[in-house]
């Protein structure tokens, strides 16, 4: 009678044996490969396994190695350079957060849809929730505005954030915008990464490899347990743990806490979580909408007449400004324009009178 050949278990199920989905899986987010590239390479070595399970292995197992990699990640240091790089999600623009310490080593990452406030703070609280991750003492930012406004309302949030010293010296950041070009050079063979959940889990890998390539990881060393090379230090560091990842769970990457995790509005959830060809208003009431471009960009607006004309008021991203906050903006703003009109610098300021309005509304 045939024996079943033991395996881990998070590869139950599987046609393809353990050896090649790691191998698949580490190529892909180690080097400049797209997925039918390395499904030509593997066909070379006698398995034929289509681009698109390739796919599929990258965004089911990229959690499970990242999570057994960080048994033996190593402490960055408490003085942060930190900085934000475009990425292209969908055709739209996404913007990837990123930090590094004084001597390049990679703090945290996180993928949002734009470069606002709140973007900045989910950025920070996710960094410091990793637990091999020290306090800042120092941070280095560049010179968005909405970033260091968003570390100036952490302090009143935690006490611990209103002593670390935020700096904006230009020539500080260099580490962290040479550390962004190993993730660009990575990204440019994907032609475009086509939704926000693959977009998370795919970068989480690359950052994964960046790490591992920066030796920020200190496996366990014996006579015999020596790795070798990158297969054996990879072979290591996925050995079986006690508490694998159940499988049909939607996993996404400890290293990118990303804000679309959050509760969906109840209203919009059936045409939020699909894919949609054309641009779709969800209308809440009131001249209140959320905007979704088939990019995967959700923009709060508030639609209101200006004398004879009509104008639009932006009132955030979403999931950035999730729905109880989109409220309570259109609220307040109805309130400031006696629910018809609004002050000539909310109508005609643009972006600055969104700013005015958003400073004086906070909630």
């Amino acid at each position: 009678m045939a024996r079943r050949i033991s395996r881990d278990p998070i590869y139950a199920g599987r046609r393809f044996s353990a050896e090649t989905i790691e191998t698949c899986v580490r190529w892909y987010i180690t080097y400049r490969l797209s997925y039918r590239d390395l499904a030509a390479m593997m066909a070379e070595q006698g398995v034929v396994v289509s681009h698109t399970t390739i796919m599929r292995w990258v965004l089911r197992y990229v959690p499970e190695y990242e999570r057994r990699w960080a048994r033996f990640a190593r402490s960055p240091g408490s003085s942060w350079r930190m900085d934000e790089t475009a990425v292209s999600v969908r055709g739209g623009r996404h913007y990837l957060y990123r930090a590094v310490d004084r001597h390049g080593k990679s703090v945290a990452s996180l993928l949002c849809n734009d470069r606002s406030m709140e973007a900045a703070q989910a950025f920070f609280h996710a960094a410091v929730s990793q637990g091999d991750v020290p306090w800042p003492q120092k941070i280095n930012v560049d010179g968005n505005s909405a970033t260091h406004r968003g570390l100036r309302l952490l302090g009143d949030e935690d006490p611990r954030w209103s002593a670390v010293e935020v700096r904006a010296r230009r020539y500080l950041n260099n580490v962290v915008e040479q550390d962004h070009r190993a993730i660009k050079q990575r990204c440019a063979p994907m032609l475009g990464l086509k939704s926000f959940r693959s977009a998370t889990i795919t970068l989480a890998g690359i950052e994964l490899a960046h790490r591992i390539r920066k030796q920020q990881y200190l496996l366990p060393t014996g006579t015999n347990r020596q790795p070798g090379s990158l297969k054996a230090s990879w072979a290591l560091a996925l050995a079986d743990c006690d508490t694998p990842l159940p499988r049909g769970v939607d996993q996404i990457s400890r290293m990118h806490q990303n804000s679309a995790e959050r509760s969906k509005p109840p209203r919009a959830r059936a045409h939020i979580g699909g894919s949609v060809r054309y641009p779709r208003k969800i209308f809440f009431g009131g001249g209140l909408y959320l905007l979704v471009r088939p990019q995967g960009g959700r923009y709060w607006h508030y639609q209101y007449r200006y004398g004879s004309k009509r104008k639009t008021l932006s009132l955030g991203t979403y999931p950035d400004v999730p729905t109880v906050l989109a409220q309570a903006r259109h609220r307040a703003a109805r309130r400031l324009c006696g629910g018809h009109r609004v002050p000539r610098h909310l109508a005609s300021g643009g972006v600055r009178g969104l700013r005015v309005f958003k400073n004086s509304h906070r909630e």
